[in-house]
């Protein structure tokens, strides 16, 4: 690999995986800004819209998200509607029939241990506490866990979906034949365990991978990391050895 200045005026000659990653995230955070760290939304509609989101835009996640509240009213609604009709709510996004399912046993088990539709109390849980509880529901997974707990309730953990697993990957920080579950920890132990920073690194590489570093189509002339990008050097550098500056 080339010698790169990194934000520190230093010279790594190779750069570690760290250095590699946290000169991308320098970069991102230059790119996109930084961000503050504040809920989005509340807890329960976090969840439930992350199991909407999956292999869907956000324009039709939130359209279905709309129609199943307009259509039913409640989460007691939801979770006692007719399976048929809320598959119909849902019918933007990719999969609705497992969607549905999985929201009405979600519900079901959140009622029947909480008394009502509220995540709150995982605030007062540990990380690991909090990620064993969420596993409990049906269909979530790692990403939708660390996604809750870091957007809501401000824990230390990295929510890793397609696109940051992507540029990560082309990167050269995790293998090819890495997963983005197995990813998780991976890139968590490569970075520092503050929620502001894991957000900001979570969204800067989300909208790194979905708007330049796209799957099919890369536009790596408007991207800021052809320098430390293996797959650049791979497939687009002229010159192997080309040195892009940390400005480009």
């Amino acid at each position: 690999m080339t010698r790169i200045e990194n934000r520190n005026n230093l010279l790594t000659d190779p750069m570690t995986v760290e250095q590699k990653l946290w000169e991308a995230h320098l970069r991102l955070q230059t790119l996109y800004g930084e961000q503050e760290l504040i809920s989005r939304r509340e807890p329960m509609r976090e969840l439930i819209s992350t199991v909407l989101s999956h292999r869907t835009t956000h324009a039709n996640e939130e359209e279905a998200y709309w129609r199943m509240f307009e259509k039913f009213g409640t989460w007691e609604g939801i979770r006692d509607a007719p399976y048929e009709e809320l598959v119909k709510a849902l019918s933007p996004t990719q999969f609705p029939e497992p969607k549905a399912a999985y929201i009405q046993k979600i519900l079901t088990q959140i009622f029947k241990e909480r008394g009502e539709a509220n995540i709150d109390f995982l605030k007062e849980m540990s990380l690991e506490e909090g990620l064993t509880w969420l596993y409990s529901l049906p269909g979530v997974g790692l990403k939708t866990a660390a996604l809750v707990l870091l957007f809501n309730f401000h824990k230390p953990v990295l929510p890793v979906d397609t696109h940051v697993h992507r540029v990560t990957q082309r990167l050269g920080v995790i293998g090819s034949k890495v997963t983005p579950d197995k990813a998780h920890p991976v890139l968590l132990s490569l970075l520092p365990k503050e929620p502001k920073v894991l957000f900001n690194f979570h969204k800067h590489f989300y909208w790194h991978g979905q708007r330049v570093c796209k799957w099919a189509e890369p536009k790596c002339s408007q991207c800021p990391l052809p320098s430390i990008c293996n797959w650049y050097q791979e497939h687009r550098a002229t010159n192997k050895s080309e040195n892009i500056p940390v400005d480009n």
